[in-house]
């Protein structure tokens, strides 16, 4: 049986590296950094999120579609409308992580 510090010395398998960088591929666009932002606050209609980023229907619809394809945001159609929310909760944390890091980064200036 191994012990808990021999376990957290090796290495994740490939997969888990390159599904990680698929996230942070992900959110590496400031809109869809928004999107994430607001949805951690509560599910949105595409309506909604058309309107707080400022750009057309089609370019937050692909925003979006990279969001799910990453597993960030799950959607769910009602009528007309197609409202998103998150799909882990755990993406919340990356936002305070941001923040430690522009703290960091404003204390070394």
């Amino acid at each position: 049986m191994q012990t808990r510090a021999a376990r957290s010395t090796e290495l994740r398998p490939a997969n888990e590296y390159r599904d990680g960088a698929g996230v942070f591929k992900a959110l590496g666009h400031p809109s869809r950094l928004l999107i994430v932002d607001v949805l951690t606050r509560g599910e949105r209609c595409v309506a909604d999120l058309t309107e707080l980023i400022g750009c057309d229907t089609s370019t937050v619809s692909s925003h979006l579609s990279v969001l799910r394809n990453a597993g960030i945001v799950t959607d769910e159609r009602r009528g007309q409308q197609v409202f998103y929310r998150i799909a882990a909760p755990c993406i919340k944390k990356v936002f305070g992580c941001l923040e430690e890091l522009h703290a960091a980064r404003e204390k070394n200036r």
